[in-house]
């Protein structure tokens, strides 16, 4: 994690961020929303001079996408960067940012999504003209190619934006043709559950990202509430669902055989239901669940969808079937 020392900072620009945080501290992030940027609108600073701070995994993966890696100068710790891309600098998580670590960094950009924060984070960086532009996380094809409109204009890369909605428009169609495939044979419940160290599983009900990834691939949620959920082992017994989702916020387990999972390992009940003994249980990675519907959670959609037909054209609770590594 990245981390600079207050000292590093002109004592003027300290003095002007107390005041203003004086003034900040009680607001909310609505009452001072993020800029946002039009597809059309013209970004004050030109290109080469864009020194981009990226904060939310889906954010990131359009930046570099686009081939913005260029101007990216650090990313949050949601984002996940390749290895050649290592020397770029992490800020902490986009819901908790410091402006002190921000500002150290020089930026004269700010992009994250609708989420990011705190308030007073965000007014600090404004009143050191640094420029702030959220972008709404997208639940559809819509609404995310606008965002990768508003990305492309940003740090013109229209071309490369055309190539990217191309590609994500012919992966969205293999995905319609098999969800089309996995509707017409057999419906399937799929139950998702957010497993964390020392803490009760979540469960994914509606509006979340994992909602996305399950209505893509034409299934059913089990859960019929909204958001994440607290649900006791019997609850998600009584649930009955034809394959299991999980993820863990540990990236070292999100690799591992599902049957040595650790945090499974700490509900016994779950070993009674017939998609756990059969191996329907499907590990999803972190990054495909933040930020809505976005480039690694289409991804992650194109892969189940593919392997739920192999369910369903077998006998979907008599047939065990090996999950994605």
């Amino acid at each position: 994690m990245f981390t600079i020392t207050l000292s590093k900072i002109a004592s003027p620009i300290l003095l002007s961020f107390s005041a203003a945080l004086l003034l900040t501290s009680s607001l909310t992030v609505k009452a001072h929303s993020a800029e946002l940027l039009e597809p059309n609108q013209q970004a004050a600073t030109s290109t080469q001079d864009i020194r981009l701070i990226s904060a939310g995994a889906g954010i990131t993966e359009l930046v570099l996408a686009l081939g913005g890696e260029n101007n990216l100068i650090a990313v949050d710790a949601s984002s996940k960067i390749p290895k050649n891309l290592r020397h770029i600098k992490q800020v902490g998580y986009h819901r908790m940012l410091s402006a002190e670590g921000l500002l150290s960094l020089h930026p004269n950009v700010l992009l994250g999504s609708d989420v990011m924060g705190p308030a007073n984070t965000l007014a600090l960086l404004r009143s050191a003209d640094v420029k702030v532009i959220s972008l709404p996380s997208a639940t559809n094809k819509n609404e995310l190619f606008n965002n990768i409109d508003a990305v492309s204009t940003l740090l013109a890369k229209t071309n490369n934006a055309e190539t990217l909605k191309n590609h994500l428009s012919a992966q969205l169609n293999k995905i319609a043709k098999n969800r089309n495939q996995i509707s017409d044979s057999h419906p399937i419940k799929v139950l998702f559950m957010l497993l964390q160290a020392g803490r009760p599983a979540k469960v994914g009900g509606a509006d979340t990202a994992a909602d996305i990834i399950i209505q893509l691939t034409g299934s059913q949620n089990s859960a019929t509430f909204s958001g994440y959920k607290t649900v006791s082992q019997e609850g998600i017994l009584s649930m009955q669902p034809d394959i299991i989702l999980i993820s863990s916020r540990n990236e070292s387990t999100e690799k591992q055989d599902i049957s040595l999972f650790p945090l499974l390992a700490n509900m016994p009940l779950l070993a009674s239901l017939p998609a756990y003994q059969n191996k329907h249980v499907f590990v999803i990675p972190p990054k495909a669940l933040i930020g809505g519907l976005g480039l690694s959670a289409i991804d992650e959609a194109e892969i189940l969808s593919q392997q739920f037909i192999s369910l369903t054209k077998s006998a979907l609770p008599e047939n065990s079937q090996e999950p994605v590594e």
